[in-house]
């Protein structure tokens, strides 16, 4: 009996150190998604007094998503049409509003996931080149980038993602010198400043667009679907911590794309740290 009851302690301790407390907020690898895991994160400790840990800059999409999948994480930002191309491989509807309706119920269904609101912004893929370049071009639109070739850097999600560079060639038929140079996202201003490349697959709330070297073309042909940002959080955390669903969705329709383009601007231009940014951006909320 002694055996036995010292292999149910042995249980029970392994189940309690096990046993996480705090909420573990992730993010992908860019600017834009540690500044939105560190906003979630600095309001779940504000709103609630609960201990969070940040686990910001995680990776690609896949990466992310197989963490939250995992129990590795319980949240963390997510867009619409990136859902949909990538972790669902569905067809992502025009309509925003749609768009998240589909992503939203298909997740729940498939993968026990939560999508709350969006938050109000929608970071499509933006092709960057230097506004020098733009206005040689007979209007800023893709369309007319196609009477020249270009020097092409891009992330490494877009040269594979079914709705990034094969989605673009397959619309716009555009000219390529060479081939698409990957990199880093925050490495492609530096690189068409520097004339390393010509255009750059870029994001539409970039903090670097507010730099009047850069433009982003025109997509006239509506090349690329929404990709409204959200909070995606495990259905069992939300069971767990119902407050947590609720003070996330404070955040929803608080970030237009001109505040979130003004967020990345601080942290990537001013290099302001990021946990001050979120906190400040915080503290001007009603």
């Amino acid at each position: 009996m002694k055996q036995v009851a010292a292999v149910v302690l042995i249980l029970v301790m392994l189940c309690a150190c096990s046993h996480r407390t705090a909420i573990v907020v992730g993010s992908k690898n860019f600017t834009e998604q540690r500044i939105l895991g560190e906003i979630a994160a600095q309001q779940i400790e504000s709103k609630l007094h609960i201990p969070v840990e940040r686990r910001l800059g995680l990776g690609g999409t896949l990466l992310a998503h197989e963490a939250l999948l995992n129990g590795d994480i319980d949240l963390y930002p997510e867009y619409t049409g990136t859902a949909a191309s990538v972790i669902l491989k569905q067809n992502v509807s025009r309509d925003p509003m749609t768009a998240y309706r589909e992503v939203r119920d298909a997740a729940r269904k498939r993968f026990h996931v939560v999508w709350l609101a969006p938050l109000g912004f929608n970071d499509t893929f933006a092709m960057v080149v230097r506004t020098a370049d733009a206005r040689r071009l007979a209007a800023p639109t893709l369309s007319a980038a196609a009477s020249r070739s270009w020097r092409l850097g891009v992330g490494y999600e877009f040269l594979t993602r079914p709705d990034g560079l094969r989605r673009l060639d397959a619309v716009y038929h555009l000219k390529w010198k060479g081939s698409p140079k990957t990199m880093d996202l925050g490495l492609l201003y530096p690189a068409l400043r520097e004339h390393k490349i010509d255009m750059g697959a870029g994001n539409s709330t970039d903090g670097f667009l507010a730099d009047a070297a850069f433009m982003a073309l025109k997509d006239d042909k509506h090349v690329f679907p929404p990709y409204n940002a959200c909070y995606v959080v495990r259905a069992q955390t939300i069971r767990e911590h119902p407050k947590v669903k609720q003070v996330l969705a404070m955040l929803s329709g608080r970030i237009d794309a001109a505040a979130m383009r003004d967020l990345n601007r601080r942290v990537d231009i001013a290099h302001q740290p990021v946990a001050q940014v979120a906190r400040q951006f915080l503290a001007a909320q009603p």
